[in-house]
């Protein structure tokens, strides 16, 4: 069995997940764009998701999000299987779309931990050598619009679902700035600032190195079936929170405590005996009839 997810209502996270043998399965055009975008709104709305910055590379995507109401898991279920669908019926495929590792899900601990992903995930197509600068990725691309205030707009992919089906014909995703990071334009300067550090930093590496970048026209060029020549990345860290060293050394301290509490109580549960769940349990508290510790008890 997998270890147990805290989930706790009000908490920021750096998705990312990699399409299956790093195919380029999310090659950005038009109706990739599209279908990427719907799928991302859709779920967000249906679980009450703010997405804050969403970033889709050709065989992977980075998303910032917060989560007010603890619905982190099923807004992510949902949200992978219908990309995964809807992308496989694009290109005639049957096969798992997503890459049998999970999803790498890490929590922000504090406002610093947030803007440095937002950064990490604007800059992420100019870190990977593919465009100069951030706004010319031409796939999903949240980092214009955050600058830009404005939504994201997607119509419901015809060749996926129904047209007289129950999915909305058009969705509107808009990228907030949660009032827990401060000043909207403050932290969209902060961004800005971080993401034009990045390009410098790479624009003298490439001429100290002689890397090219691949360029707009390069990456709309690529086969969706085609795939990185250069090594996988093998054994890579999956950290599961990110932030200063004291508020990261306390929410581990804090999670082992949680492993433990969940552990008795789910075995005395098995057991049927009376027991009381620690706060983050997630799929027992959902499925089945647990009875769990009220926030203001711990």
């Amino acid at each position: 069995m997998s270890r147990a997810r805290q989930i706790l209502c009000g908490q920021f996270y750096m998705l990312t997940r990699r399409c299956t043998q790093r195919q380029f399965l999310l090659r950005p055009d038009e109706e990739t764009n599209n279908s990427f975008v719907y799928c991302l709104g859709e779920a967000a709305i249906r679980f009450g998701i703010v997405v804050v910055l969403p970033t889709a590379e050709s065989n992977h995507h980075h998303t910032v999000v917060f989560d007010p109401h603890g619905n982190l898991p099923a807004f992510l279920e949902h949200f992978h299987k219908m990309v995964a669908r809807c992308m496989n019926a694009r290109w005639g495929r049957w096969e798992n779309f997503w890459s049998s590792s999970e999803p790498t899900i890490t929590r922000l601990l504090d406002r610093d931990a947030v803007i440095k992903k937002l950064v990490y995930a604007a800059s992420n197509p100019v870190k990977d050598l593919l465009v100069q600068y951030a706004h010319q990725w031409p796939g999903a691309n949240g980092y214009v619009h955050l600058l830009r205030n404005t939504p994201m707009i997607a119509n419901r992919p015809r060749h996926f679902f129904r047209d007289n089906g129950t999915m909305p014909e058009t969705i509107t995703l808009t990228l907030e700035i949660p009032a827990a990071l401060g000043d909207r334009t403050q932290v969209i300067e902060e961004v800005r600032a971080g993401v034009q550090a990045v390009e410098r930093e790479m624009l003298a590496h490439r001429a100290a190195t002689g890397a090219r970048i691949l360029g707009v026209r390069g990456a709309l060029k690529q086969s969706w079936s085609g795939a990185p020549t250069t090594p996988a990345p093998l054994r890579t860290l999956r950290p599961r929170f990110a932030g200063g060293s004291h508020v990261r050394i306390a929410a581990l301290i804090a999670y082992k405590a949680f492993l433990a509490s969940y552990a008795h109580a789910r075995r005395l549960w098995q057991l049927g005996k009376p027991t009381v769940f620690p706060v983050g349990t997630y799929w027992l508290a959902r499925h089945a009839p647990i009875e769990l510790v009220t926030p203001t008890a711990i």
